[in-house]
């Protein structure tokens, strides 16, 4: 693997007039605008804005309907979900096998041109290959080893650890973090900190945002763009919202006073009218006289109503356009009164447990506790929560669990990408009607005809949101509910959504995550660590 030309000019990507619709015709971007040049440049919005879309346009992985990607140097993407074929050699997913095959050839005494054709400049390949994998915590995994099965934080490094080596230009980078442990985590961070090209990272993840040099808003299909990193952000943006929301009770003020002064006109081209068939009545002046005044005050009264309704819709419009400019990033209400465990029943029960991976546990669950199950990464978290649903066999022991339980996946496998997001729910509730699906899917934000959009169209957090409907309105109720990383995917409005969510949740949680923050705010009961091949205790984090 040769070392890419330099570029002649400054790495950078332009998106000029880019637009882009699934076949179903459901928009995504419109005659969107965005330039970056070197530096690292967060993308964040909110899910459904279109982020991965965008990096797989940029990427060359979609084709616009309208538009063009420019890139100046090579491109390099990270998706949010890559699994690596197993069955590879190291070196073959980092895509060094071919060089490393003719240096190695080289090594033995072979001139063919071909080998040093394969090498270009590269000689120092797997020199670079062990220290980067060094870097990322991949030292274990041997160049010539086939990679067997990995975690799926393992496998987003490693997959990182190839662009790393190939030293594109441009890197995209989409939700990186997820998965991650909080080592691997740092290491990604150290990485990011020290890439010089053109960096477009997607991520919910606040430290990883607090080590860019600029945040691209993706909002209503445009960049709103914000200098500095997170913190910034947050900051540019408070005094921004503070402006709209003055700005908007501003404009409120104005309908309010505009609706008056409309009411008022109405009343005085009342009491001119009252007036004129009075003086009618009465007979004080002559017919023609009072005819004209009469249509003089219904002319003057008219243009004064007209002029009135023009300011009041004026004033709505304004209205309108401040309303726009504040967000309101709707929450997630639900009631689920049958998920309630009550305190001393038996909820899951661990005995002598052995996993496929070898690690030993023995628990018990009782009442709605909210246990938070974390560890570095490979070190068997998933298969635990697949070995209680029943998916993965034990070694040895048993698992059960007492009551219904729901398991939301790592990788959202629950929903058909066949099916809408409606008869996907029924599915899990097959008994309820569809108004009653329908009134439910609402307070999961997906009211009307948002509730009928295929599940394949829908984007990382929308895919998430309405997985979760789907359990959490399945029948029976569930009454233990497992997580595996269920922040992976979801900005940060989302991931208040989701607590907002299980805030109403009244069973027991078992829950996989690197995310402490978002721990902590779960109000976690108890702190299991799967260390060493043991399932233990341990402090609150």
């Amino acid at each position: 693997m040769s070392k890419p030309r330099p570029t002649p000019s400054a790495p950078s990507l332009t998106c000029t007039d880019l637009t882009f619709a699934w076949p179903d015709g459901t928009p995504v971007l419109d005659d969107f605008q965005l330039a970056v040049g070197p530096g690292r440049t967060g993308l964040i919005g909110l899910n459904g804005a279109g982020k991965s879309t965008l990096l797989k346009l940029i990427a060359g992985e979609l084709t616009p309907t309208a538009g063009r990607v420019r890139i100046a140097g090579e491109v390099g993407h990270l998706p949010q979900h890559a699994p690596l074929d197993t069955h590879l050699r190291v070196d073959q997913a980092l895509g060094i096998a071919e060089t490393r095959a003719a240096l190695h050839a080289i090594e033995r005494g072979e001139t063919g041109e071909e080998h040093f054709t394969a090498i270009g400049e590269d000689w120092d390949v797997e020199e670079r290959a062990r220290a980067t994998l060094d870097q990322l915590g991949l030292s274990a995994l041997d160049l010539d080893r086939t990679i067997g099965e990995v975690s799926g934080g393992e496998c987003v490094l490693l997959r990182l650890a190839a662009l790393l080596l190939r030293r594109p230009d441009v890197l995209l980078l989409d939700e990186p973090t997820n998965n991650l442990d909080r080592t691997a985590r740092r290491r990604l961070y150290d990485a990011v900190s020290g890439w010089s090209g053109v960096l477009l990272v997607v991520s919910h993840d606040r430290e990883l945002l607090e080590r860019v040099d600029r945040i691209a808003d993706l909002r209503a299909g445009e960049i709103h763009w914000y200098g500095g990193n997170f913190t910034a952000y947050e900051q540019a943006l408070a005094v921004e919202q503070e402006a709209a929301e003055r700005m908007m009770r501003v404009a409120e003020a104005d309908v309010r006073r505009q609706k008056r002064e409309l009411t008022d006109a109405h009343v005085k081209l009342a009491r001119r009218v009252r007036y004129g068939n009075k003086m009618s009545a009465t007979k004080r002046e002559p017919k023609i006289v009072m005819n004209e005044r009469k249509r003089e005050a219904q002319v003057s009264a008219g243009k004064h109503r007209i002029l009135h309704t023009e300011r009041l819709k004026e004033a709505r419009e304004r209205l309108d356009e401040a309303a726009e400019a504040v967000r309101d990033d709707d929450e997630i209400r639900i009631d689920l009164p049958h998920t309630a465990v009550p305190p001393g029943r038996t909820v899951l029960t661990l005995d002598d447990l052995t996993l496929r991976s070898g690690a030993h546990a023995h628990l018990e669950v009782r009442g709605p506790e909210r246990i938070a199950l974390t560890g570095r990464n490979g070190c068997g978290k998933t298969t635990l929560l697949r070995t209680l649903t029943g998916e993965l066999p034990p070694r040895s022991g048993t698992a059960v669990t007492h009551v219904p339980h729901r398991f939301l996946p790592q990788r959202l496998e629950v929903l058909d990408n066949d099916l809408t997001i409606v008869e996907n729910v029924a599915r899990f509730a097959p008994d309820a009607t569809n108004n009653r699906i329908r009134a439910r899917l609402a307070r999961f934000l997906f009211k009307g005809a948002r509730a009928d959009q295929d599940a394949a169209t829908l984007s990382g957090g929308e895919r998430f949101r309405a997985s979760l409907a789907a359990l959490m309105l399945a029948e029976p109720a569930p009454q233990l509910l497992m997580l595996d990383e269920p922040t992976n995917n979801l900005d940060m409005a989302s991931v208040r959504r989701l607590v907002t969510a299980l805030e109403s949740y009244q069973g027991a949680l078992l829950v996989v995550s690197h995310d402490l923050p978002f721990l902590r705010d779960l109000g976690i009961t108890r702190w299991l660590a799967l260390e060493d091949g043991e399932l233990t205790t341990t402090e609150p984090m």
